[in-house]
C-alpha cells in the first residue's frame, strides 16, 4: 500500500469518526449544545483537522443526515404515484425500513428539524414530510387520521432518540404492529 492510499483512508476514517461522534452527541446533548471543539476532543483530532473535512458544524449535520435525506426521497417518489391504500402500506413499510437503517440520523433529525429546514441541502424535507403523513393517513382528510399519523411519525422519531438497542428482526415488526394499531386499519381510515 502506498503512503498516499493510507493517508487517503486514514482521512476517510476520521471523516467517519466525526461524523459517529457528531451523531451521538447531536442525539445526546442537541446541535446547539455541541460545539466543533467538543467533537474534535472526542475524536482525538485538532480543531483544524475536523474545518478539513467539513466548513463547520452544519456542514457535519447536513452530511449526516445526507443518507437518511437521500432515502426519503426514494420513498417521497415510490408514495406519489400510489392510490390512497397502497399508499399507506408502502408509507409504513418505508417509514419502518428508514427507521431501522438510519435510528440515529431519526433521533437527530426529530431534535434538529428547524436548523435542518434552514440549510440548502434540505429544503423540500417540510414538503417531503407532509407527503408521508398525507400517506401514512391513507391520504384521508379526517382529523383523527391525521393526527394519528403525526402521532406515529413524531412518537416513533422520539422513541428513536432512546436509541433502543433491539434487533431490526424484533424491532421491525415491533414497530409495524404498533403503526398499525396506532393508524387502526384501511376499513378506519375516514376521507
Amino acid at each position: 500500500m502506498t503512503q498516499t492510499s493510507r493517508s487517503g483512508s486514514g482521512r476517510a476514517e476520521l471523516r467517519e469518526q466525526i461524523l459517529d461522534v457528531a451523531a451521538q452527541r447531536f442525539a445526546v446533548v442537541g446541535f446547539r449544545g455541541t460545539s466543533l471543539q467538543d467533537i474534535a476532543a472526542e475524536v482525538g483530532c485538532a480543531k483544524a483537522s475536523l474545518l478539513y473535512h467539513f466548513d463547520g458544524k452544519d456542514a457535519i449535520l447536513a452530511a449526516l443526515m445526507k443518507p437518511a435525506v437521500a432515502s426519503l426521497v426514494e420513498l417521497d417518489q415510490r408514495l406519489s404515484g400510489l392510490d390512497d391504500e397502497t399508499a399507506r402500506r408502502a408509507a409504513i413499510d418505508g417509514f419502518i425500513d428508514l427507521c431501522l437503517r438510519y435510528q440515529r440520523q431519526i433521533a437527530v433529525l426529530y431534535a434538529e428539524i428547524p436548523q435542518l429546514l434552514h440549510q440548502p441541502a434540505f429544503c423540500d424535507l417540510e414538503q417531503m414530510i407532509d407527503r408521508l403523513l398525507d400517506a401514512l393517513s391513507g391520504r384521508s382528510t379526517g382529523l383523527e387520521s391525521r393526527f394519528s399519523a403525526l402521532v406515529v411519525l413524531a412518537g416513533i422519531s422520539a422513541a428513536s432518540s432512546k436509541h433502543l438497542e433491539l434487533p431490526d428482526g424484533e424491532l421491525g415488526p415491533m414497530l409495524a404492529r404498533i403503526i398499525d394499531r396506532t393508524l387502526g386499519g384501511p376499513q378506519d381510515v375516514h376521507h
